[in-house]
């Protein structure tokens, strides 16, 4: 009954299909592909039918992985001491030390608290029978948790009703569960979520949780280890100790001194550092011996040996070419099997039998007898189809659908009430990985029957959740991330006057004085002798190869932005995502009289993210940061355009006052090399007299001496652009 009303009023969500990507388009939840070397930071297609599972259908759910992950962490703990499930036959030796997820660098490595899968993302498919079986095991750096948290926050401010008349499990514990397993394991000092970078395609991901746990979002470059010690640097070299390290890459990358030596994106003796139980690393290098796809045959038997209880869930039926019965079956059925390369992920490395001609056949063959360890072949399991709404008909339409499930570890085993409903791309495909192009549903996990206890459990989420909005990221900022607030003010300040100055001499133009554009042109260095001024106008708003254009100003602001969201937070990057699609969605659109009106769009979003960084609880530091490269990129363009002196005023005054707060503190490098290149330049275009104001409170680059008037800080407002006082 209950399920039933739960699907019946999450149809009212289809409706909100358009507002609720919308709304995941201008938060960035993007995840990456790569394909034929070319990588592409993609918006996640999100379909808003949700997988619902009934109450009791998720606890024996709950139970059977949190048995699963519990078998899988005690297994990692023996094979890399006494191995004892290897002496005793129950695994051959060779599955585990050929294994390319075994590392005997940590051999002998007890991490801290014990817990080597603090993380463990759990594949699942529901055959159409109803029964649920286990694909695969994720234990080294499993991805997608944030994606259904983060939509779920959309789906309840859209259809709050829904989630007040539902009685569906709340799924906002992740990040206070994530951060419990931080604290449970860390040593001594700060947590810290460890990305590779950028392009990385779970690097949304990476930063939102950053965000949501209160952790620092760290580079490689961010990290150095002293004295068997990690430490985390910031701008002006100072360093602050790392307790706990939730790393985004993978092993062969971490340590450069222990693993690839070719690695750029390592930190050189950060095993040392972790072997010296100096600090604790989520997941555990050395984690993928366990989740070989071949290893993924024995999980029945580790239940077994380790917990002595028979598995509550059920691995697909498997078979391993490395024993001869095994091999014999595969051979001979090899067209009704999936062969999977143990060596591959992603969806990769997948081969269905029945897709393969006679001769591909045939050689499929000879490499599974060359190449033993190399293979797994599976059952198909003929899982159900979930339906999705398709974008181009608006019609219900069914694909096959898996379900990642997360299961946290630290002093307790948890399952998250939630989990990562992933759809395959195309009718009947059968590879449903994200990194195969497929979408993403919300999973609603439907409460228990009212009990007391419940009611209890509903008070303690709610009392966890008003904790969890305390957490922040610590205001440390490295060099790199100093650089970004400096460069994220510049440029969304170029936008926002070069926009503004744009209209003034455009609408000249548009009074049939063609020649009153050229000053604009000279003043930002750009071409002056264009023939056709609508090609020229078009190349300078929207021309994303052109360097000087405002879409690459946007885009440019937009790169120095988005690794900030754990400092800003989602609720502020959000202006400068709105900011690009406006500039692109302008620059593919046809009416060009009408989109050169939108660029106002553009300059509201500006301001809205300076008022709402101004109005935050954002560090005064970072805050500095970005307004001090927002008012020397205003002085730059005020100087070119020969504005009255008087005009500089308000934002030299302003600029004082920024500085003013990082008095005591050497300035960044970046700053120092825009207040110097601006120094030099003012002087050439009349401003004799700026140059000379700030100089008064920028003696060196090592030590500044502000306006010593700083109380008027208070009073001044960055909404207020040209506020004389």
């Amino acid at each position: 009954m209950l399920e039933s009303v739960a699907r019946e009023l999450a149809d009212a969500l289809v409706g909100h299909r358009a507002s609720i990507n919308r709304e995941l388009s201008r938060n960035g939840v993007r995840f990456g592909i790569s394909a034929d070397g070319h990588y592409e930071d993609r918006l996640f297609p999100y379909d808003p039918i949700p997988r619902i599972i009934e109450s009791d259908e998720f606890s024996t759910l709950e139970r059977g992985l949190a048995q699963r992950v519990n078998a899988l962490n005690a297994c990692l703990r023996d094979l890399y001491s006494d191995k004892a499930i290897v002496r005793d036959g129950v695994i051959p030796e060779e599955y585990v030390y050929t294994s390319k997820g075994y590392f005997p660098q940590v051999n002998g490595v007890l991490p801290p608290g014990g817990v080597f899968a603090h993380i463990a993302g759990e594949d699942l498919v529901q055959g159409e029978d109803g029964q649920w079986w286990v694909l695969e095991d994720n234990l080294r750096i499993p991805s997608g948790a944030s994606y259904p948290l983060f939509v779920r926050d959309i789906e309840r401010r859209i259809s709050p009703t829904l989630f007040r008349d539902v009685r569906i499990r709340d799924n906002r514990a992740y990040p206070r569960l994530l951060r419990k397993s931080m604290d449970f394991v860390s040593t001594e000092g700060i947590a810290v979520v460890l990305t590779p970078g950028r392009q990385n395609a779970a690097f949304f991901e990476h930063s939102y949780l950053a965000e949501k746990t209160g952790a620092a979002l760290a580079f490689p470059e961010d990290l150095e280890v002293v004295d068997n010690r990690v430490f985390f640097v910031d701008y002006a070299g100072k360093r602050h100790r790392v307790g706990v390290i939730y790393r985004r890459l993978a092993d062969e990358f971490l340590d450069p001194f222990a693993f690839n030596p070719d690695s750029v994106i390592g930190i050189p003796g950060v095993l040392a550092a972790y072997r010296s139980g100096n600090v604790a690393i989520m997941n555990a290098p050395g984690n993928g011996v366990a989740d070989d796809k071949a290893m993924y045959y024995f999980v029945p038997e580790m239940i077994r040996y380790y917990l002595h209880e028979e598995p509550i869930l059920h691995n697909a039926p498997t078979y391993m070419p490395m024993f001869e019965k095994d091999r014999k079956v595969i051979l001979d059925r090899l067209g009704e099997l999936v062969i999977k390369d143990v060596a591959e992920a992603g969806g990769y490395g997948v081969v269905f039998g029945s897709s393969l001609g006679v001769r591909e056949r045939e050689e499929m063959a000879q490499r599974i007898v060359d190449e033993p360890r190399r293979f797994i072949a599976q059952e198909v399991i003929p899982f159900k189809d979930i339906d999705i709404v398709d974008p181009a008909t608006g019609q219900r339409t069914p694909r096959k659908a898996d379900l990642r499930a997360f299961v946290l570890t630290g002093q307790k085993t948890h399952v998250w009430y939630s989990g990562l409903t992933r759809y395959s791309a195309r009718q009947g495909q059968m590879i449903v990985n994200s990194s195969q192009g497929g979408g993403f549903k919300d999973t609603w996990v439907l409460a228990p029957p009212q009990s007391e206890e419940y009611s209890k459990q509903r008070e303690r989420d709610a009392v966890n959740l008003l904790d969890e909005s305390s957490l922040s990221a610590p205001a440390l900022v490295t060099a790199t991330k100093a650089d970004n607030l400096y460069w994220l003010g510049r440029y969304s300040e170029r936008v926002f006057t070069t926009i503004s100055q744009f209209s003034l001499f455009y609408d000249l133009v548009m009074d049939t004085q063609v020649e009153a554009f050229k000053p604009f042109a000279h003043a930002l260095d750009l071409p002056e002798d264009f023939q056709d001024f609508d090609t020229f106008i078009h190349s300078f708003l929207y021309d994303d190869g052109n360097p000087d254009s405002v879409r690459s100003a946007v885009h440019s602001a937009f790169n120095n932005a988005v690794v900030l969201r754990p400092e800003l937070g989602s609720g502020l990057l959000q202006y400068v995502e709105l900011a690009v699609s406006t500039i692109d969605d302008a620059a593919h659109g046809n009416g060009t009289s009408e989109n050169i009106y939108r660029q106002r769009d553009i300059t509201d979003h500006m301001l809205s993210l300076w008022g709402g960084v101004e109005d935050s609880a954002l560090d005064p530091v970072l805050k500095a940061m970005l307004f001090i490269g927002k008012y020397l990129e205003r002085i730059d363009l005020y100087s070119r355009f020969t504005v009255p002196a008087s005009c500089m005023t308000a934002p030299l005054k302003k600029l004082a006052i920024y500085l003013g707060m990082l008095d005591g503190m050497p300035l960044p490098q970046g700053i120092v090399a825009g207040i110097q290149w601006l120094l030099e330049q003012l002087p050439l275009r009349g401003y004799g007299e700026v140059t000379e104001e700030i100089s008064k409170f920028v003696i060196d680059p090592q030590s500044r001496v502000a306006d010593p008037d700083v109380s008027t800080y208070n009073a001044l407002n960055a909404m207020n652009m040209d506020a004389e006082h």
